[in-house]
């Protein structure tokens, strides 16, 4: 899968550049892909544009069948954690359901609420 990147943007980020540039290593700091096979950034250091599923939500959009653009990598504890992100431009408006789905999960749910020995 290849990375699309985002018309007119940067991914890369100045701060990081500056510090690799000093002869600092940053782990999760890869902006061309070369490492990680993606653009790779640390936790809270990613471009503007860029956004996680859980970000695209909250905002009323999602991926929209787009490629994955960049990930986040981070360590917890002793597990390597990863992160995709979308670009925001070309998130779609999410999916509402229909009336006869909310029809249906509310009669699921009333079904689950009576007692079926009764």
């Amino acid at each position: 899968m290849h990375p699309t990147r985002p018309a007119g943007a940067s991914l890369r980020n100045g701060y990081l550049d500056k510090l690799t540039a000093e002869g600092l290593f940053v782990e999760f700091y890869d902006p061309d892909g070369r490492r990680y096979g993606l653009p790779t950034y640390p936790y809270r250091c990613t471009p503007d544009g860029l956004l996680t599923a859980r970000q695209l939500r909250a905002r009323g959009l999602r991926p929209g069948g787009q490629d994955i653009t960049a990930q986040i990598f981070w360590n917890h504890k002793s597990n390597r954690r990863v992160a995709y992100l979308y670009q925001a431009s070309l998130a779609k408006p999410k999916r509402t359901a229909t009336p006869a789905q909310l029809a249906a999960v509310q009669a699921a749910l009333r079904a689950r609420r009576t007692c079926p020995t009764c």
